[in-house]
C-alpha cells in the first residue's frame, strides 16, 4: 500500500488528474467562444470597417481575444470543480470570477481558497489535509515528529527538518503498516 504522504515520481502524475477539474461545459463554452470570437474578428468586423486592419494585426487580436476568453470560462469551470473540494462555495466564487474584470477574480479565489479537506477515518469529520490529528475525536491522521511536529513519511527513520530518530516516537500500528 502507498503512502499518502510520500512523494510520487513526476512520471507517474498523469494529466487526467488535473483535467478532470475542468468541467465538460467549460471546455465546450471555452470552445464556442473562442469560436465565436474568430467569426466575429473574421467576417463581422472588417464588414463594419472602410479600411479594415492589416492582416497581422487581425491575426494578433482575435488569437489572443479568442485565447483569453476562452481561459476565462476554462478557471470558471475549475473554480466550480476546485471550490467544494476544499469546502468552500462553488457559486459565489464563480459569481466572483465573472463579475471581477480581467482576472482578478480568480487571482482572489487562488490567494484566499482553503486547503483541500478530507474525512477523518474513525469519526468522520470534515478535516484539514494538513491536519495532523482530529479536531473532534483525536485520532492521528498522519505521522509527525515527536520533537518539532511537523510531517514525515511513514517510511522515514529521521525526521528531515530537525532530525530526530522517529523509532523513539512509537508510531501508531496502522501509520506503520501504511508504509509498508
Amino acid at each position: 500500500m502507498r503512502d499518502p504522504q510520500s512523494i510520487r515520481d513526476p512520471q507517474s502524475i498523469s494529466v487526467d488528474e488535473d483535467a478532470r477539474l475542468i468541467p465538460v461545459w467549460s471546455i465546450v463554452a471555452a470552445v464556442a467562444a473562442f469560436v465565436l470570437v474568430e467569426y466575429y474578428f473574421w467576417f463581422i468586423f472588417p464588414s463594419s470597417q472602410h479600411n479594415p486592419p492589416p492582416l497581422g494585426m487581425r491575426i494578433y487580436f482575435s488569437l489572443s481575444c479568442g485565447l483569453l476568453l476562452s481561459l476565462y470560462f476554462l478557471m470558471v469551470g475549475y473554480v466550480s470543480k476546485d471550490a467544494p473540494r476544499r469546502a468552500m462555495s462553488a457559486r459565489f466564487w464563480m459569481a466572483i470570477c465573472f463579475v471581477m474584470p480581467g482576472g482578478i477574480g480568480a487571482v482572489l479565489y487562488f490567494l484566499l481558497r482553503q486547503p483541500e479537506v478530507s474525512r477523518c477515518p474513525a469519526c468522520s469529520t470534515y478535516v484539514q489535509s494538513d491536519f495532523h490529528f482530529c479536531p473532534q475525536c483525536d485520532y492521528r491522521l498522519s505521522a509527525n515528529c515527536g520533537h518539532c511536529f511537523r510531517t514525515v513519511r511513514t517510511t522515514d527513520q529521521f525526521c528531515t527538518q530537525c532530525g530526530h530518530e522517529l523509532a523513539v516516537d512509537h508510531m501508531p500500528t496502522r501509520l506503520r503498516v501504511m508504509g509498508e
